[in-house]
Formats: C-alpha cells, sequence, structure tokens
C-alpha cells in the first residue's frame, strides 16, 4: 500500500474479524478503540491506545493492557494501509522501550521507594534496537548496572540486588497473566551468558567486549541502542566499547569467521527450503535472517572505516552500503524490498492468533494468512514468495562464497561423511557439517586451538556413542547445550577420550535426561561423578551430608560456606540422577535421599546464616530461629524439581532484643534472620543457584510475616488457620530447631491435627477445596501424576482428610511421610491395600518423570524405556496399563470414603 493511497479501514476490519481469531477477540473486547478504528481516526485510536494503562492496578496489568490496545491498532492499521510498515516497526519499538523502562523503575522502586533508575540500564539489540520489532517479538536487552549509583537498600549486594530487579523486569514483562503478556524478555546476549547472572556490571561487560568477545557479538551491537533506565549511562558505555564494535583496520580472521557464520545460517536451517506449508519466513533460504546478515555483514567489514554505514536499521543499512559503494544499488533495492514485503507477511502470520511464528501453516490456514493479507488464496501467498526468496537467495549465495560450502575438514578426512552413513545416520551430510560447525568460535568451550585438538581427539569414540544412543539426535542436542554453556571442556575432552566407557554413559544421560544434561552444562566438572563409585551410593543420613558441606570452608568465610553448600547438593543431586537413570536404585529412595540433601542444605545455610548474621546483630537471649518443613520437603520424599515448602518460626519472647552492635527487636531480628537464609538457598552464587522456597503456607500466607514466633503460630493454628493449613501440617517437620523447640512444635503439630472436628463440615471443606484446585490446575499430559484425576493429589486429599477426621481417635494414623501415613490408614481398615500400591507407583513416575519426562508428556522412545525400568514396568504400555488401574484403585478409595464418584478421563 503506497502513500498515496487510501486507507480501506472497512475492509481491514472485516479481514481482521473474518481471518483473525487474535484481531476478532481483541477488537470485541475493546469496543471504544473498533469504533475509533471503524471511523478511520487513526490518530485518535493511536492516543486511546496510550491511555489504557491509567488506572490499572500495577504496571504489570497497566502494560498489557496497553500492549493489547496497540496491537489491536497497530493490526487493523496495518491492514487498512493506514501506517506503512515503518510505522508500525517504529510504534510497536517505542512501546517495547517504554514497557522495559517502566519495569526497570518498577523492579527498583519495589525495593527502594522513589528511587529513579540511576545506575542500571538496558541496552536494545536485535530489531528492538534497530526499531524493527514485529507483532510478537521477543525483546532481547542486556542490562547492565553500575554498582557505585544503583538504588538499593543498604544490606544488598550490588550484583544481587541487580539481579533481583532483572528477574522482576524479566516476570513483569514476560508472565502471561489474565490480561496476557507484554513481550517474551530473551536475556542470552548478555556477556558469557551461559556463566554470567541476568544483569551485568558495566565494568565487567567492558572487560568482556575489549578482551574475549566474538564476531557475532560484534554484529549484535551493530544494532546496540540505549532504549530504558539510565539512558544516559547506557549511550556512555557504548561509547567506550565502540572501537570493539568499528575496528578501522580489517580483521581476516573476523572476516572469515563472518563468512562462516552467514553459511551456518543457511546449513542449521533444516525446515522446507521452498515455500510452502512449514516454511520459516525469517531462517528459510532467501528468508529474513539473510537479508540482515547481509546487510549486518557488510557493515562489519566496511564500517570501522567508513562512519557513514553505521546505522541500525535493515533498510537504512543496505541503503548506506549502496550510497557509500559497498554494494551494488541494483541488490540494495531488491534486498530492501523483499525485506520490507517479508516483514508484512511475517506480520500477517502473528497477527493471526498473536504468536511469535515465522512459519507458514497449511490448509485452510495459510489461506486465512493469505485473505488477510488481501491476497485470493494460499497459492498465490506462496508464489510470490518463491520469486522473492529465489532472488534473496541467490544474492546470499554470492556473499557466502562457494568455499564455506564445500566438504568441511573432519577427524576422519574425506571419508568422514562415507563413516557416519556406515554408522547408520540418516543423513550424514548435514551431519557432518553439524559436527563441523562446533568448532566454528560459538562456543567458548572450543575456541583455543588446544581444546580443539583435545575435541578432536575425543570425535571418532564420540560419534560412535551417538551413533549407538537410543535417541542419537536428543543426545545430539543436548551435548551441544553442554558445548553451549561450559566455559571451558579440555579436561572434559581429555577425560572422555582416555574412559570410552564412561563417554557412553555420559550420552546415554543426555540422550533421556534433559535436567541432567543442562547441569552438566553449567558445571562440566560433574562427570566426574560418573567414575566415582561412591557417588553411586545412596547418603545414608542427614548428618554425613552436613559434615560434607561444613567441611570444605572455612567457618568464617559465609560466601564460602554457601558455594560449599551448592556444590555438595549439586554433586548429589547429579549422582542421584544419574542412579535413577541407570536404574541402579528405587525412585522412592532417590526421592528420599534428595530430601535428606535438603534438610542438610536447610540445616548448614540457617546455622552458617545465623552465625554471619549475629557479627552486626548479636543474639535474642533466649529465642531462636525455628524451621519446618511441609509438603514433599515434610514428607521427606522430594524431586528434582521441588521447591522447599518451610514455616520460619522463633522462640523465646517478641519483646526481647539482641544484644549486638546493632541491636534489633525480636520480631524484626527473626525476620530480617529468615529472609538471609531464604537468600541462602535460593539467590544464585559462583556455583550456581539451589532451590526455590516458598515461604506461602506460613501463618497468614504472604499478607503475614516472614517468622512468627512460636507462641504465635500455635494460637493461629488452633483459633484461625483454614482447614487446608491444617492439612498442609499433617505433613509438617521441624528440620531446624534445639531439641526443646522441636519437642513443643511437635506438641503443637499433633495437637491442632488430632483435634476433634465436626465431620460433614471437615468432608465439606475438603471437597470445595479439591473442587476449586482441580478447576484452575489442570493436568499437563498423560503422566502428570501429580494432578491428573486418581492422582496424587487425590490421595494426598484422601489421606489428610482421614487423618484430621480420626486422627483425634488414633493418632498413629498421623504421619508426615505419605507412605508411611497410608500404611497406618490400612492397618486401621480406613483404605485398600490398592491405595498404598496405587501411591507407591505415582510417587516413582513422579520422580522418575521430573527427568524422564519433565513436562509430564509422553517422553521420546529412550526415556520412556528408562522410565519404565525405573518404576518396575517392562515396557512404557505395561507401565501406563499399571497407572490406569492405580488411577482406578484412587477413584474407588475416593468414592468410598467421600460418597462421591470421582471422573476418572
Amino acid at each position: 500500500m503506497t502513500e498515496v493511497n487510501r486507507p480501506d479501514w472497512d475492509s481491514a476490519l472485516a479481514r481482521a474479524r473474518a481471518e483473525s481469531p487474535f484481531l476478532a477477540r481483541a477488537l470485541d473486547r475493546q469496543p471504544e478503540l473498533a469504533e475509533l478504528l471503524g471511523a478511520g481516526d487513526a490518530e485518535k485510536a493511536l492516543e486511546w491506545v496510550h491511555l489504557q494503562g491509567e488506572g490499572a492496578k500495577d504496571v504489570a496489568v497497566s502494560l498489557r493492557r496497553q500492549r493489547l490496545a496497540l496491537s489491536t491498532a497497530l493490526g487493523v492499521g496495518d491492514l487498512a494501509g493506514a501506517f506503512s510498515l515503518n510505522r508500525v516497526m517504529h510504534e510497536l519499538s517505542d512501546f517495547a522501550d517504554f514497557a522495559l523502562d517502566c519495569a526497570i523503575a518498577n523492579a527498583i522502586r519495589s525495593r527502594v521507594d522513589g528511587a529513579e533508575p540511576k545506575g542500571f540500564s538496558a541496552l536494545a539489540l536485535g530489531k528492538q534496537g534497530a526499531r524493527e520489532l514485529n507483532y510478537s517479538s521477543d525483546i532481547d536487552p542486556i542490562l547492565l548496572f553500575d554498582p557505585d549509583t544503583l538504588p538499593r537498600r543498604d544490606r544488598d549486594d550490588p550484583g544481587e540486588a541487580a539481579a533481583r530487579y532483572a528477574s522482576h523486569v524479566v516476570k513483569a514483562l514476560s508472565e502471561t497473566t489474565a490480561d496476557g503478556f507484554v513481550f517474551r524478555v530473551d536475556l542470552r546476549l548478555r556477556p558469557a551468558a551461559e556463566v554470567t547472572p541476568p544483569a551485568i556490571s558495566f565494568g565487567a561487560a567492558q572487560s568482556h567486549y575489549q578482551s574475549s568477545a566474538l564476531a557475532w557479538e560484534r554484529a549484535a551491537f551493530i544494532r546496540a541502542r540505549a532504549a530504558s533506565g539510565d539512558i544516559a549511562a547506557g549511550e556512555q558505555f557504548l561509547d567506550r566499547i565502540r572501537s570493539f564494535v568499528w575496528r578501522t583496520q580489517l580483521d581476516f580472521g573476523a572476516i572469515e569467521e563472518i563468512r562462516r557464520l552467514t553459511a551456518q545460517i543457511r546449513f542449521n536451517y533444516t525446515g522446507p527450503q521452498r515455500p510452502g506449508p512449514g516454511f520459516d519466513l525469517k531462517k528459510g533460504r532467501g528468508g529474513i535472517r539473510e537479508i540482515e546478515f547481509y546487510a549486518q555483514t557488510h557493515q562489519m567489514i566496511h564500517g570501522g572505516r567508513d562512519p557513514a554505514v553505521r546505522v541500525k536499521g535493515t533498510r537504512a543499512a543496505l541503503n548506506a552500503l549502496a550510497k557509500a559503494g559497498r554494494i551494488e544499488s541494483e541488490e540494495a533495492e531488491l534486498l530492501g524490498q523483499s525485506y520490507d514485503r517479508l516483514r508484512v507477511i511475517e506480520h500477517r502470520l502473528q497477527m493471526m492468533h498473536d504468536r511469535q511464528t515465522h512459519s507458514l501453516p497449511d490448509g485452510e490456514a495459510l489461506n486465512a494468512v493469505a485473505r488477510l493479507d488481501g491476497l485470493c488464496d494460499g497459492v498465490e501467498l506462496v508464489q510470490e514468495l518463491e520469486g522473492l526468496t529465489d532472488a534473496v537467495g541467490t544474492v546470499y549465495d554470492r556473499l557466502i562464497g562457494e568455499e564455506t560450502s564445500s566438504p568441511v575438514a573432519v577427524p576422519d578426512g574425506s571419508h568422514f561423511e562415507s563413516w557416519l552413513e556406515e554408522l547408520g545416520f540418516a543423513e550424514p551430510g548435514k551431519l557432518a557439517k553439524r559436527i563441523d560447525g562446533w568448532r566454528d568460535g560459538r562456543y567458548q568451550s572450543l575456541r583455543s586451538p588446544q581444546a580443539i585438538e583435545a575435541f578432536d581427539t575425543v570425535l571418532p569414540d564420540l560419534i560412535s556413542a551417538f551413533a549407538d544412543a537410543d535417541d542419537s539426535e536428543r543426545a545430539l542436542i543436548r551435548w551441544e547445550s553442554l558445548l553451549e554453556r561450559a566455559s571451558s571442556a579440555i579436561n572434559l575432552f581429555h577425560f572422555l577420550a582416555a574412559r570410552p566407557s564412561h563417554l557412553r554413559r555420559l550420552v546415554n544421560a543426555l540422550s533421556v535426561a534433559p535436567t541432567l544434561a543442562d547441569e552438566l552444562g553449567r558445571r562440566p566438572e560433574l562427570l566426574d561423578i560418573l567414575i566415582d563409585s561412591v557417588a553411586q551410593e545412596m547418603p545414608d543420613g542427614v548428618d554425613p551430608i552436613i559434615n560434607r558441606m561444613e567441611s570444605h570452608a572455612a567457618r568464617d568465610d559465609y560466601e564460602a560456606q554457601l558455594d560449599c553448600i551448592r556444590r555438595v547438593t549439586g554433586e548429589m543431586r547429579f549422582a542421584l540422577g544419574i542412579q535413577l537413570v541407570e536404574n541402579l536404585h528405587d525412585p522412592l529412595d532417590i526421592a528420599r535421599a534428595l530430601s535428606r540433601t535438603a534438610e542438610a542444605a536447610v540445616s548448614v545455610a540457617a546455622h552458617s546464616t545465623a552465625a554471619e548474621f549475629a557479627q552486626s546483630h548479636g543474639q535474642i537471649p533466649g529465642g531462636e530461629l525455628a524451621i519446618i518443613g511441609l509438603g514433599r520437603l515434610g514428607g521427606g520424599v522430594l524431586t528434582h524439581a521441588s521447591d522447599l515448602d518451610m514455616i520460619y518460626l522463633f522462640s523465646g519472647s517478641f519483646e526481647a532484643e539482641s544484644d549486638g552492635p546493632k541491636p534489633l527487636g525480636a520480631t524484626l531480628y527473626f525476620n530480617r534472620l529468615a529472609m538471609r537464609v531464604s537468600a541462602a538457598l535460593s539467590v544464585p552464587t559462583a556455583q550456581g543457584a539451589l532451590y526455590e522456597v516458598d515461604t506461602r503456607l506460613r501463618p497468614q500466607g504472604n499478607q503475614g510475616p516472614l517468622a512468627v514466633s512460636i507462641d504465635a503460630f500455635g494460637k493461629y493454628q488452633r483459633e484461625a488457620a483454614w482447614t487446608w493449613e491444617h492439612m498442609a501440617l499433617a505433613r509438617a517437620r521441624v528440620l531446624v530447631g534445639s531439641a526443646a523447640v522441636r519437642k513443643q512444635l511437635d506438641e503443637i503439630i499433633g495437637e491442632v491435627v488430632c483435634k476433634s472436628r465436626d465431620p460433614r463440615e471437615l468432608r465439606k471443606n475438603v471437597l470445595s477445596m479439591r473442587g476449586e484446585m482441580a478447576r484452575h490446575k489442570l493436568a499437563r499430559g498423560p503422566l502428570d501424576v501429580k494432578l491428573l484425576r486418581g492422582g496424587l493429589v487425590d490421595i494426598e486429599f484422601l489421606v489428610h482428610y482421614l487423618q484430621l477426621r480420626d486422627g483425634a481417635g488414633n493418632r498413629d494414623i498421623v504421619d508426615p511421610d505419605l507412605g508411611e501415613a497410608l500404611e497406618r490408614l490400612t492397618e486401621a481398615d480406613l483404605v485398600s491395600d490398592a491405595l498404598l500400591v496405587a501411591h507407591g507407583l505415582m510417587t516413582r513416575i513422579l520422580v522418575a518423570g521430573r527427568l524422564l519426562a519433565p513436562d509430564g508428556a509422553m517422553p521420546p522412545a529412550a526415556a520412556a524405556n528408562a522410565l519404565a525400568k525405573a518404576c518396575r514396568a517392562s515396557n512404557m504400555a505395561e507401565l501406563l496399563h499399571s497407572l490406569a488401574v492405580a488411577r482406578q484403585s484412587v477413584a474407588k478409595s475416593w468414592a468410598d470414603v467421600f460418597e462421591q464418584e470421582l471422573e476418572i478421563d
């Protein structure tokens, strides 16, 4: 649509309502906006858009409302021809800047009231940096901070404060709520993303870019822009690294690397090669990315000596390069027009369902996209794209050059591809190119000549192991993830070359367990566990684990103590994962060992933090911090993905005061100490993250203080707690506290759980809670044994109901270990043996599934086989049959106990 054409609002609205489910719903939700658009008043529509955040309860809601309104107005205006492609992209990009700025300011002010975001900057990269965002684009900011000027509380470490702000920003923008989302935020373009926190200091970033950054990072910074937060500080940083991006002398090594990178775009794309269903407008041959990389490659080569080509937008860059005589004008015009048209079609695809997609659909969905664009059908759209992408692809072919697409040098010479075919790989040519790509500098672990030499030594055995794996493609993907995340891997390569049998164990783990593969990528030193026979044994208690955690760090070095907790916990969790994958132990035993590990970590963290806290604030005479574990932690059966459900309490008088240099009242003292313990368990350190801590089960939930006195806890549980809180208390177990405090808490818990209740009122409350939960928490897949009806949640409700109903007359049935409680209930003839069997089976599936089928869906064949074996079944079909029988057993028990049918789908 040219500027002289009059906008056709009636046609645009009709197409939007008929062909785009997203725009149709959005127009129905915003009748005022629909009326403005129907009247053809584009600018008033945009004014209305920017008012939609007013009166919202918080920034997140405000931004989501504005984002929906903006997407609707721009979408219809685009279809009508009222807004040019540039106007659409600029409006979206400006809103991204605004949203990021609001999220940063809100994150900081939520912790430091009234503070300005001084010293915290967001650099926009990618399409946001170039002001070329699409309808459903990610944003790829780099978050930087100045430790000296960053607003924070006095006790906050600058790095931890910045990381907290970054996490707040990501959640505020990315989380999907009832109002939708704002932008998905991808922070992986930051320096050394595999090892750095989400926000890094200006100094650390500058050091990285001036010493160890790669060519692709230079390319990324061509479009970098200080967009949000402290923009002045961001601009100063970009000035300081300008010489990194724009080099005055040609770097022939970098140019060759650029050529290789551009070739990899083509080689790594595995979708359809020509337009049609499944073709990717962004990654496919002749697509959007090839045009962008064409422009950026020439900018990198010439921009150091020619400031005129240092522009950010793709079309602007092509025009500047042509004007400067760096590329042919005809090529610039062809690529520029093709880029604009591809971006328009990309927008049409994303308008359909507000999803970040670039792939053409098939059938009627493709026709709908074409009609939305004003074409007759999908055939016409595909025909247009064929001519367009062929022309772009031909230009891009010349950039890559024939030599970069020739067979690559590999360990077995020219016979390597044939060898891959003999090993049974389906597409040996593609795999050969893929393996060569591992050496192209993208992975920090494979950048030095020494690393490449060591890698080439192990490569033949590695490829053979992949060929023998049950799921070789999955193993390859996770191996690449390991290479990407590991900062150095020379020792890894030497280790694997010397121990081929352990290499096969590694490949097996990579094949079936993504959690273990990710952990290996973060900490390659965990491979030592594969050759450590002790690591294959089960930990025999909490105290030996505590001793391990306390024995490797000086008691006066608090940070070293936290690192030690993380290191030992990570090693034990990884070892237990390997044991589970290799079916060395029952998943129930693995779960208990994971719980003992977590209990040790909580104990050491609590005592270390209390000692460090006392250095400033002293101690409360007669008072101590106590911690109760609930849920799976309280029951002593954790999985690799479990949070830690905890309640913090304190003994002694709340009127007491600490005796240190900076005295605090007891309530404030223990609340601050509890916060520090939670941080010790959850905030990442040099050794990584540890656990997510969930304290929502404390008295009054998130509305109440983090730590309350034991007396207040007892009073609340006796007089004010809800039924669900008493159910949670049925799995409560004291993790931290002196013998006297443990005794006091055990008495309170026993008294509350076992008090007499009205059975009818209890039944009503329990069924109401379960019904509400069932409506809002749906099972994610056929193996989500926790949330499936007839699953573990239903067993938990059954057990806790019986414990609360009959505990007054039979205290033996009250045990925080759900398996033990079920045995007592069986002995008391309150449930059948079948329920105990069902609980054991489902718990095994849950524990093993957190590694082998983490999303609750059916896993690939290799992981499914491992899951079946771990759960004592010969194959997956047998396991699924056993699960179906178990769910029916739960349904029968439910009907027997509650006199209510439980629908099993």
